[in-house]
Formats: structure tokens, C-alpha cells, sequence
């Protein structure tokens, strides 16, 4: 519990910080693209703006995946953050399309903006905060193994790069006139990419997986330091959180007795949670029953 606990402090300090930086850098970006009259810097505002709200969710998640497991929920509420990770990326999608709707319009109607030393300095400010929030919050994904603060650690970063654009932008300015709706479009087209990759992921994650290779070397290499000969097999794993539960089959001699057969596979199962942080739930069965592909 503990364990849960400190990886739900690292993913409520990641919010909080989050959450403070970006309502700051959206009032400042959104005051500069009023004053410049800017679409881009507008957009580019608003998505700073969902940053906050993505990071409010990372907060909430957090609060939730703490909570033990209780009679209707006996893995925890660690699927909360995938929960909410499908929200974001739903609202992602809505102000994308709402932007590139504005940018079209604004290259119909053949309408310019004079950019200003306001909106450089701005511009060059929310790139290097935001590059800054997105290394952090990785850090925390990394360390709390939590696919909303990673969804948050990615806004972060598509949030530097629009800002990029919007930079390269002003200096073109200048020089076309339709410079600020590319722009747009481009943003646009940024957080459509975003939102589809949060939500496909969080779809994945919420239908259950199977482990990657190293995880099931990791496991192969636990049963061959403990000296059994089973050949794992079938392998799922459902993920709530901090809280990862996984499956799998073991083939066994036919004639162990169910008691050493249970003996063998509670060690087993041990042995995962103490090395991988798994909770492990292993099928038996004899060895020329079954087929292992």
C-alpha cells in the first residue's frame, strides 16, 4: 500500500505543478494573441488551457487510485486515469476541430497579422516552460506508471512544439500573408494527433493487453532461477493503475499432486510480486494436453 501510495504522491505533485504553470502561461498567451490578433497564439492558448484541465483529471485520478480495493471494486480504482485519459482525448478532438474550422476561414477571407516583440517573447517563454513540464511529467509517468500523467507529460510537449511553429510563424509573418492560418491548421492538426493517440491507447489499455517481451523474459528468468521447468504460456495482463494483475498457463507432470502443484505455483506467484510488483494469477496444466503458440 505504501508502494501505491508514494507512486499516486508523484502523479498528484506532477498535477499540481502542472496545473499552476499552465492557467499562468494560458493567460499569458491568450492576452498576446488578443493583442496581436493572432489565431495561432489564440489556439495555441486554448491548448495550453486543456493542459490545466488534463492536469485537474491527473489530480483527480490520482485521489481515486488511492483508494483501496473496496466489494464492488476488488482491483482498486486505478483504471480511473484511462478513464479520464478517454475524456481528454475526446476534448482534445472538439477544440482541434473548433481551430482548424477558425484557421480555414481566416485563409478564405485572406486575413493577415502583424506580429510584435510581445508575441515573440511570449512565444519563446511557453516553449521552454512547457519543454520543461513535459520532461517532469515523463519523469513521472516513468515513475508511477500512470497513462494519465504520461497523456499529461505528451500535451506538455505538443504544447512546446505548436509553440515552435507559432515562433517559426512570426518570423515568416512578415513575409505571408496566411502565415497565422497554416499555423492553425497545423496546431490543429497536432492535438487531432494527440487525441486519437490518448484515446486508442486508453481503448487498448482498458480491453487488456499482453506484456511486452521484457516483462515475459523477466518472468522466464524468475522460474529458471527458482529451478522449474514449466513453459509459461498464454499470457494477459490487465493493468489498474499502480495495480497490475497477470495471467498465464504453466504445463506441469500430470501425476503432481494438487498440493505440490499448488505449493509450486503460490512460489511462483510470490516470487513475481516480489520482483516485477505483480499480482499473478497462474493456470496448470499437464504437459500433453496443450498447445504452447
Amino acid at each position: 500500500m505504501k508502494k501505491v501510495e508514494s507512486k499516486n504522491s508523484y502523479s498528484l505533485y506532477e498535477g499540481w505543478i502542472s496545473v499552476i504553470s499552465n492557467t499562468l502561461l494560458f493567460i499569458l498567451k491568450y492576452w498576446a494573441g488578443i493583442s496581436t490578433g493572432s489565431l495561432a497564439l489564440v489556439a495555441d492558448a486554448w491548448h495550453t488551457f486543456t493542459d490545466s484541465l488534463s492536469s485537474v483529471i491527473v489530480i483527480i485520478s490520482s485521489y481515486m487510485g488511492a483508494k483501496p480495493a473496496d466489494k464492488e471494486h476488488p482491483f482498486g480504482h486505478g483504471r480511473a486515469d484511462l478513464i479520464n485519459s478517454l475524456v481528454i482525448g475526446v476534448l482534445l478532438g472538439f477544440i482541434g476541430f473548433e481551430f482548424i474550422s477558425k484557421s480555414v476561414v481566416r485563409l478564405y477571407d485572406k486575413q493577415s497579422v502583424h506580429f510584435g516583440t510581445l508575441a515573440i517573447v511570449v512565444t519563446v517563454i511557453s516553449i521552454i516552460v512547457k519543454e520543461l513540464l513535459a520532461q517532469y511529467a515523463f519523469y513521472v509517468a516513468r515513475k508511477s506508471s500512470s497513462e494519465i500523467v504520461k497523456a499529461d507529460a505528451w500535451h506538455h510537449r505538443t504544447d512546446a512544439l505548436s509553440s515552435l511553429i507559432v515562433l517559426a510563424g512570426i518570423f515568416l509573418g512578415r513575409y505571408f500573408w496566411w502565415i497565422d492560418g497554416v499555423m492553425g491548421i497545423l496546431i490543429s492538426l497536432m492535438i487531432f494527433y494527440v487525441s486519437f493517440e490518448i484515446i486508442i491507447n486508453s481503448f487498448n489499455r482498458l480491453m487488456g493487453e499482453t506484456p511486452d517481451n521484457d516483462i515475459i523474459n523477466e518472468i522466464e528468468k524468475i522460474l529458471k532461477e527458482m529451478n522449474f521447468d514449466v513453459h509459461p504460456h498464454h499470457f494477459h495482463m490487465h493493468k489498474y493503475g499502480s495495480h497490475i494483475e497477470l495471467t498465464f498457463h504453466i504445463l506441469m507432470d500430470e501425476y503432481i499432486s494438487l498440493k505440490d502443484a499448488h505449493e509450486a505455483t503460490t512460489r511462483i506467484e510470490n516470487a513475481i510480486r516480489d520482483k516485477l510488483d505483480m499480482e499473478t494469477t497462474i493456470h496448470t496444466e499437464p504437459f500433453d494436453t496443450v498447445d504452447t503458440d
